[in-house]
């Protein structure tokens, strides 16, 4: 049947019929995205974009984001509660430390229905993805598993663990040998006379960005592609309202309810663009941004694409209308809400809270302990212009601390992908501290969250200007659009060339004031070199497939463990870590 939504004409993103004089459905979606086990509130946020540091707020948080839902969900009985992946992985220790499963229990009790899978949801491989969703304990291991009935805090959680009573949907991952999808492609949900289809779509550049034995065995396939292949079976069933939930999105900046401009090749607008003209909304993830856009559909028809921000701060607030007689979409409007925890009018679920402290007081123990002390706020997660950032460099430093002893491969180099450097950088996560500020545990674990293992490998002067070359976006195999600028140790520089084409971009490059590449050239193509990476780098994550060429890998230990004995050497009675004294090792050429 003929779509009938017509453009966008509002920041609200409000979306009209030509005729309202048919009856009328309307059904609220809330929507989100990336909560990465932001069970407590990550700090401040600003409630319009780009205000004063004065004016953030404090957001986030598993209790009043329940509340936040519990009070959208109020205004309509006819809901549905979704998200766009990345529920899990690379979260703070309070979810990390129990394998992400308080997280899962809270959204069970916040009364999410579907979520899609994102690249995060692989971070612990397949059949731990295939276990959040059933349920039981994890194999042994050091971090804890399955402690619902210790929670101690006025509630328990049932063990072995629950498991998600949502569904997690995921369209485009299918087994290779089969073709039979991992988890369900869509689900449906039923108001009334009506019946919404929500479809779920994974990155497909997941195998680029976890490890590769999470996933053995499974294709990763094109998201607009296999949404259009959906829309016939979902059609045969009568279904009319079909919402696309996928981890993708983009970049560009906005206000939380306008809509960036979308340039060409952008991610999502591609997908969109793509898109048969059946499906009537967009809920995205992945670029943790916040934005209600309207982008055109491949018969040019403005469809409603959102994002919600990330770990909790932003929650989209969709309505839905449908018409009775046929169940098409008459109107889509929505805005996105920032997660206000000083907002009187919203009430915290008590019982998501009491999990959320119970889960705290249990790792308490751990994350509260002293590993180092920072002199200022310095150390950000914030990128210079060339791409270098502050708590990368001393996370780099940490590695080859690590890695430099005879027993650990006697590294010279540390190279970390800038995309492991998590969180706000060692500042301001959750806090508002004073320095010098002591970091615990908890603060260096929300910055480094993923657990690798250090390994270190000998690489040619060859294949490692390769590697830096492979930095850039579009080049060498490198994602399209995606600069990955590596974060590096102390004594090692480069400095590259923006206007340069792929694979001369690296100008030059010295170690400990040695040069090993002088005007473009590699002075000494056959040089070895010790380098330590991750097990995620080494196995060609973020496409740095130069980095599988590395021999004789020795392993370092763990990178957490890593960072924690660094900032030891910055724990009292020694001086507090400065990172004012850090000399740049990145520059940014014209």
């Amino acid at each position: 049947m003929r779509r009938l939504i017509t453009a966008a004409a509002s920041l609200a993103l409000g979306l009209t019929l030509a005729s309202s004089a048919l009856a009328q459905t309307t059904i609220k979606i809330i929507g989100f995205n990336d909560f990465h086990g932001n069970l407590q509130s990550p700090g401040t946020f600003c409630p319009v974009r780009g205000c004063a540091a004065a004016a953030k707020v404090p957001a986030g948080g598993a209790d009043y984001f329940a509340g936040y839902i519990a009070s959208l969900k109020a205004q309509n009985p006819n809901n549905a509660v979704v998200a766009a992946g990345d529920l899990v992985g690379a979260s703070p220790l309070v979810s990390a430390f129990f394998h992400d499963e308080g997280t899962i229990e809270v959204m069970n009790r916040m009364g999410l229905d579907f979520s899609s899978v994102g690249n995060h949801e692989f971070d612990a491989g397949q059949t731990e993805l295939l276990r959040k969703q059933r349920g039981g304990c994890a194999p042994a291991s050091n971090i804890a598993t399955c402690q619902g009935s210790a929670l101690n805090a006025g509630t328990t959680t049932p063990v072995p663990f629950e498991g998600a009573k949502f569904k997690y949907l995921s369209a485009n991952v299918t087994y290779t040998a089969t073709g039979r999808t991992l988890l369900p492609a869509y689900g449906i949900k039923t108001f009334g006379s009506h019946r919404v289809a929500f479809i779920g779509m994974t990155l497909k550049d997941t195998p680029t960005i976890v490890s590769s034995a999470g996933i053995v065995g499974l294709s990763f396939n094109d998201e607009a592609a296999t949404v259009n292949a959906l829309i016939p079976r979902l059609r045969a069933l009568g279904i009319e309202a079909i919402v696309v939930l996928i981890h993708q999105g983009t970049n560009a900046g906005a206000t939380y309810s306008g809509c960036p401009t979308v340039a060409a090749g952008d991610p999502i607008g591609s997908i969109v663009s793509q898109l048969d003209d059946a499906v009537d909304l967009v809920v995205s993830g992945h670029s943790h941004n916040a934005y209600v856009c309207s982008l055109p559909n491949s018969k040019g028809r403005n469809i409603p694409v959102t994002q919600a921000a990330s770990y909790g701060n932003i929650i989209t607030n969709i309505d839905l209308t449908l018409n009775d007689s046929t169940g098409d979409v008459a109107s889509v409007t929505a805005s996105n809400i920032v997660v206000d925890r000083t907002n009187a009018s919203i009430t915290p679920n008590t019982t998501v809270q009491q999990i959320v402290q119970g889960y705290a007081n249990l790792a308490s123990p751990l994350t509260s302990q002293v590993v180092g002390t920072i002199l200022s706020p310095g150390a950000p997660n914030t990128a210079a212009a060339s791409g270098e950032k502050p708590a990368g460099d001393l996370i780099a430093d940490a590695q080859l601390a690590a890695a430099s002893t005879p027993a650990n491969g006697s590294a010279v180099i540390a190279l970390m992908n800038t995309g492991g450097v998590r969180a706000n950088g060692f500042v301001n996560n959750g806090v508002t501290p004073t320095y010098p500020y002591n970091l615990t545990y908890g603060d260096a674990f929300t910055v480094q969250p993923f657990g690798n293992l250090l390994q270190t490998v000998t690489l040619t002067a060859a294949q490692l200007k390769t590697t830096l070359e492979q930095q850039f976006g579009g080049c060498l195999g490198q994602t399209a659009g995606t600069d990955r600028v590596l974060q590096v140790s102390r004594g090692f520089s480069f400095a590259w060339s923006a206007s340069a084409a792929c694979g001369s971009k690296i100008q030059t490059v010295t170690l400990n004031g040695v040069s090993i590449v002088q005007g473009g050239v590699v002075l000494s193509p056959s040089t070895n070199y010790q380098v330590v990476i991750n097990n995620f780098m080494y196995g060609g994550g973020d496409n740095f497939t130069a980095l599988k060429g590395g021999l004789n890998p020795v392993g370092a230990g763990q990178d957490i463990d890593a960072l924690v004995a660094y900032l030891a050497n910055y724990k009292s009675p020694n001086a507090p870590y400065d990172p004012t004294t850090v000399t740049p090792r990145i520059t940014k050429l014209p």
